[in-house]
């Protein structure tokens, strides 16, 4: 099996992002000044933008180091990759022209800096989500592997097993478990790693065999060998990861703070805390709603005579929903159903056979048109295209004290379509599958993510609406 060198695949992503600057300069040159795509003017030689382009290279690469581009990336996702190369190669690009105009650079063509930089932060993404798919396939192949002690035979010990197992691409192998009380049965001893010995065992393993990783998947009542196990881990240059027996209560990337000079961990923490992201994703809100507002409005049209012609009343349903920070909103939607009367409560859920539909209302739910006015309450910052969907007051009551967790969706605003309604999640289907997607969309967030819930929207063509 093939094993790691930590230092030297950082070394080789160095010298592979230097190589992928350098030739980014070489296409960026060819563009500006040799395609005839764009206006001709060159005042200096192709040395000085070579000299430059070794320039940035220094810089990018310090950038990197310092924003923590080159650290290991198997337990990472690529999207908190994708960002931080944005982010790398945008501060390096603010820092050279800072030294460009310390030094009374003017001649070098801002256009051609652009499309450099653009052109370095595209090619660098896509070398690097290309390494990270070939990487995982070696992997599953069985190269590459790490071998990992769980220190902890129980359930939260066997869970770990079982989740590793379900992801072979990241190139973890359990090697075995240490417990001082657990032994496995028949069947357990089927199914997972044997038991090595017990924790105090930990030093001769360590010495004796080549362990990458140890986990720590202990009960709360042994905390007090932390410190001996670590210090073992320690001394054999073993890394430690611990998994705490309250990780139910934890979100998905859980993140640590610090309060009054001691480590805290924030149980709620979400990316969209952070007013960069919240100021990038109103943006794309604004200029995606816009866009489907002007492309689909021939069609929303259609719809609102269709509407008209075919059932009495208003064109636009109004309802009142829950939203951001547990504010009510007003949603507005096609109207799909006939009126109902003034002595008529509507806090019955839309069902498949809903007798209350009419005959172009159905056409409408099922297609999923009856939604397009919900991007007016996009632009009225009402809404997110993408996010948990908004329930009615009614529901929120209920749903709130029967279901755990339940009022965490609303810490970001509610979408038109989101990670539940793409995997199919709408309508009569499991509240509690609905609510487990939200969280994790929450805990998750990005705008790749967005971006790939709306294509995955699309192309599922809004499955399961009626």
């Amino acid at each position: 099996m093939i094993r790691r060198n930590q230092r030297f695949l950082t070394q080789l992503y160095m010298v592979a992002d230097f190589l992928v600057i350098q030739a980014s300069f070489l296409l960026a040159w060819w563009i500006k000044f040799r395609s005839g795509w764009l206006t001709y003017y060159n005042p200096l030689p192709i040395e000085s933008y070579s000299y430059w382009s070794l320039v940035y290279s220094g810089i990018a690469i310090l950038s990197g180091i310092v924003l923590s581009l080159y650290l290991p990336k198997r337990k990472k996702r690529f999207a908190d990759e994708f960002l931080k190369i944005f982010q790398v190669h945008l501060i390096s690009g603010f820092i050279l022209l800072g030294v460009m105009f310390f030094v009374k650079e003017i001649n070098v063509s801002r256009q051609y800096l652009a499309i450099y930089i653009g052109i370095i932060m595209l090619s660098t993404m896509l070398y690097r989500f290309v390494l990270k798919k070939m990487l995982k396939s070696l992997r599953q192949k069985g190269f590459n592997r790490q071998f990992i002690l769980i220190l902890g035979a129980g359930t939260l010990g066997k869970r770990i097993h079982d989740n590793l197992a379900q992801y072979p691409e990241l190139g973890y192998e359990i090697f075995g478990f240490l417990d001082d009380y657990q032994n496995w049965n028949t069947l357990e001893a089927k199914h997972y790693k044997p038991i090595l010995g017990t924790i105090d065992d930990l030093p001769e393993i360590l010495e004796s065999q080549m362990i990458d990783e140890v986990v720590l998947a202990l009960p709360l009542d042994v905390h007090h060998k932390f410190p001996i196990i670590i210090g073992a881990c320690e001394k054999a240059g073993v890394r430690t990861l611990i998994i705490p027996d309250f990780f139910d209560y934890l979100p998905a990337r859980p993140y640590f703070d610090n309060f009054a000079g001691m480590p805290m961990i924030n149980v709620r923490d979400i990316p969209l805390d952070m007013a960069g992201n919240r100021l990038a994703k109103r943006l794309f809100d604004v200029v995606f709603s816009i866009f489907a507002i002007l492309v689909t409005l021939p069609v929303m049209v259609l719809v609102a005579i269709g509407v008209k012609l075919t059932s009495p009343g208003p064109v636009i349903f109004k309802q009142e929903r829950v939203g951001l920070n547990r504010r009510n909103f007003t949603m507005y939607k096609f109207r799909s159903m006939r009126m109902q009367r003034d002595d008529e409560e509507d806090t019955g859920w839309s069902t498949k056979e809903d007798p209350r539909r009419t005959r172009f209302g159905t056409f409408i739910r099922r297609t999923s048109l009856d939604e397009l006015p919900q991007f007016f309450n996009v632009l009225l910052g009402h809404m997110s295209v993408v996010g948990p969907r908004p329930e009615r007051p009614f529901y929120v009551q209920q749903f709130k004290s029967e279901i755990p967790k339940y009022m965490v969706k609303h810490h970001v605003r509610p979408g038109i379509t989101g990670w539940a309604q793409s995997n199919g999640l709408r309508g009569d289907t499991s509240i509690e599958e609905r609510i487990n997607h939200d969280i994790f969309y929450i805990e998750n967030w990005s705008l790749l993510f967005d971006i790939r819930i709306i294509l995955k929207t699309i192309r599922n063509g809004f499955k399961n609406a009626y």
